[in-house]
């Protein structure tokens, strides 16, 4: 069984943590810290739950002074990276909102050992025009985590985060840094530009699509974007989008002998199909292929996932694809007895749909 990441905070990263923080805090009270932490609840807590505890037992332990604190967490951070180190910057977030000179400068040297994605929000909440002028002179950062937290951390929708309610509703206030950020050369960014992006895009379309008509064509890196970006509309077959990429009708184009390897399987087993694109045009077509699931969910209905299969210039004729699913449970879908359907999308269109029927063993 693969680790979970709450697993992580184990003894052994603990005692390495603790040896790091005594180096600058040597009067640091080990046995406080670790009664704290271990408490009754500790086994139940997830992730994000655990990196509050660890945050909540730090105050216990550390000088009560938020700036003296902060000091020693900022010496030792270089020694601390990773994931793991989250309740860095959480210590922010808890502590820090009404000393925020002190803050500001922690979560922007805190970002490049873990992140302070989640941290930085409720500064926004609480003083959207100035943290936003702060998030601005962030993007222009030579370090590339300072630049990816101005878009990030300002993503209306951040997973495991709370909404962004104001700049959901108006997302004006995030464009001068995604502007600055078109063309950065660090892909960690880029990532976070289209992200969010993408999150503007499920509330405003439009508005996307007028960014795609502005910014497109003028560099590569923002080209980049501006596909991962429309990712959401591209799956919804937005035939406005899909025409702005290049993907026009897909009326000439036929699907045939589509076939599955079965048509009943159990929970872990490899789901096969195949068919063939025919494409009656005399000339090559800019084809986006995908397929879409229709799971079978708790309450007896069906809700469909689109996934990639394809997207490149297809020639004249016939092109023969295979593509397997595997039919497991992640932490972000549970699957469910009963029938799916299964179905071969082309530039937005369904162009043939069949059955299978999933069993529990």
């Amino acid at each position: 069984m693969a680790e979970l990441i709450k697993d992580r905070y184990s003894p052994s990263f603990f005692n390495q943590f603790i040896k790091i923080l005594k180096s600058a805090y040597p009067a640091f009270d080990e046995n406080q810290f670790l009664t704290f932490i271990y408490n009754g609840e500790w086994e139940q807590l997830e992730f994000k739950q655990r990196i509050r505890h660890i945050t909540l037992a730090l105050r216990e332990s550390l000088p009560q002074p938020y700036d003296t604190s902060i000091e020693i967490l900022l010496t030792i951070a270089p020694k601390c990276k990773g994931v793991e180190y989250l309740f860095f910057p959480d210590f922010v977030e808890v502590y820090g909102l009404d000393h925020w000179e002190t803050s500001i400068i922690a979560l922007e040297q805190f970002t490049k050992y873990s992140s302070s994605e989640f941290a930085v929000r409720p500064f926004i909440l609480k003083d959207e025009t100035e943290m936003m002028i702060q998030m601005q002179q962030w993007a222009f950062d030579e370090d590339e985590h300072i630049r990816r937290l101005a878009s990030e951390g300002c993503r209306p929708r951040l997973p495991w985060a709370p909404v962004l309610t104001t700049l959901k509703e108006d997302p004006t206030p995030i464009l001068p840094i995604l502007k600055t950020l078109k063309e950065d050369p660090s892909l960690y960014v880029r990532k976070s530009v289209a992200n969010n992006l993408n999150d503007i895009s499920k509330d405003h379309p439009n508005l996307l699509k007028q960014i795609v008509r502005e910014w497109r064509g003028k560099h590569p890196h923002t080209d980049w974007i501006l596909k991962h970006a429309s990712r959401s509309l591209l799956k919804k077959g937005d035939v406005e989008i899909l025409q702005l990429f290049g993907y026009t009708s897909a009326a000439n184009i036929g699907v045939q002998n589509f076939t599955l390897s079965c048509d009943q399987l159990s929970l872990g087993e490899t789901l096969t199909f195949s068919f063939d694109i025919i494409t009656e045009s005399i000339e090559s077509q800019n084809l986006r292929i995908e397929y879409g699931i229709d799971f079978m969910k708790a309450n007896g209905k069906q809700t469909r996932k689109i996934f990639h299969l394809s997207q490149k210039t297809y020639p004249s004729g016939t092109t023969h694809l295979t593509r397997e699913h595997v039919f497991k449970n992640l932490t972000t879908r549970k699957h469910y007895e009963g029938v799916h359907g299964i179905c071969i999308l082309v530039n937005g269109e369904e162009k043939v749909k069949d059955e299978f029927n999933l069993i529990m063993k």
